[in-house]
């Protein structure tokens, strides 16, 4: 059984896929790709049994075929060749001779009864919700919140992002607990009244392969698809019910403080340096009607730092800490926002974050939690 392949094509499609293939794993059989030959089309498969991933490639085949093939050495392979043709021969004795004008390459191949199945998606079952997104605003989504997700797994319900939908548009939640994203993309609409969390290994393949192409979801109880043009990534959805985020968000917060976004996420990163042996990494702002100070002192080796920043603030003197790092984190993913605006109540609690100016179709919102301040 033979087919050919142009060397460059197929490699820039392995390299698409070869995220979902672990790099340990207790399945060796998972450290392969599945290579479906069907009706002249090859189909190459990669999982790790959290997510899955798949991408089709036209070819001219004597028969239909199911092989497991090394991902690693056949991917390094076809990079290695640069752009020529490739004719794989598929022999009896599992084995794949490669040949290409300069050289001839044999490599193993296993039985693909081992391999597991690859959750399907049929749009026209009752129990699955579909909608088209812009490839962009998903990945603008996912960009925006995904950083505050937790990494803790005694916390698996928020190892993940929340896909919210409301008859108001798409919401995208992330928190660990000490931070929270809150992003709802208005012009997202759709007839779903569900509610899905997308675990992170998933975010983080999305977030490096999407474009400005339309993006098909597709979505079940347990699973979710996301369907490119040449590619499909399947994921296992986390289980566990999302905590009640709003129950945290504080509706008392009385008093503004707008603040130059680049200025402010300067001096957080200057005040990290003197931070550094805290296990709360603690930073202090000291806020008066035109002057944010913030400061950061290393007890240890008798290091401090202090800076004052002008800003706009309509509420009484509040002296409140935070974790330098969480600060930074938040700020990094507001710093296209010209302005933004601290809102307040007290040394101890939440504090949200929302840009000065609103844009269209987006409702964009953070918080983080205080720490202690020591007297």
């Amino acid at each position: 059984m033979e087919f050919k392949v142009n060397s460059k094509e197929l490699e820039k499609l392995l390299t698409k896929i070869i995220p979902a293939v672990p790099t340990r794993t207790p399945m060796p059989i998972l450290e392969n790709f599945l290579f479906e030959i069907k009706e002249s089309s090859l189909t190459i498969i990669a999982t790790d049994l959290e997510i899955s991933m798949k991408s089709s490639i036209n070819i001219v085949a004597e028969k239909d075929i199911s092989i497991v093939v090394p991902a690693r050495l056949t991917h390094d392979i076809l990079k290695s060749f640069g752009d020529t043709t490739v004719n794989f021969e598929i022999t009896d004795n599992h084995k794949i001779n490669l040949t290409t004008d300069n050289g001839e390459y044999s490599i193993s191949y296993l039985s693909a009864e081992e391999y597991p199945e690859i959750p399907n998606f049929p749009t026209e079952a009752d129990d699955i919700n579909e909608i088209s997104i812009n490839g962009l605003d998903l990945k603008h989504a996912f960009d925006t919140t995904s950083f505050a997700m937790s990494k803790e797994e005694m916390r698996p319900s928020m190892m993940g992002t929340l896909l919210e939908f409301e008859e108001d548009g798409l919401r995208f939640v992330a928190t660990d607990g000490h931070r929270l994203a809150n992003l709802q993309k208005k012009n997202i609409i759709a007839e779903i009244d569900d509610k899905y969390v997308v675990p992170e290994k998933a975010i983080s393949v999305l977030q490096k392969i999407l474009d400005e192409k339309e993006i098909k979801m597709f979505m079940s109880n347990t699973h979710i698809s996301f369907k490119l043009n040449d590619i499909e990534l399947i994921t296992r959805l986390i289980g566990q019910k999302y905590p009640e985020y709003r129950s945290v968000i504080p509706l008392e917060n009385e008093y503004d403080l707008k603040i130059k976004t680049k200025e402010l996420l300067n001096a957080i990163k200057r005040m990290m340096l003197f931070s550094t042996t805290s296990s709360t990494r603690r930073v202090k702002f000291s806020i008066t009607e035109s002057n944010l100070e913030i400061s950061a002192e290393d007890i240890d080796m008798g290091n401090f730092g202090k800076e004052n920043i002008m800003c706009e603030y309509n509420g009484t003197p509040i002296d409140i800490g935070f974790n330098s790092q969480y600060v930074n984190d938040v700020l990094s993913h507001l710093v296209n926002e010209e302005e933004i605006i601290l809102k307040l109540h007290s040394a101890n609690k939440a504090v949200i974050i929302v840009p000065s100016k609103i844009k269209e179709n987006q409702d964009l919102m953070m918080l983080i939690m205080p720490v202690r301040l020591n007297n």
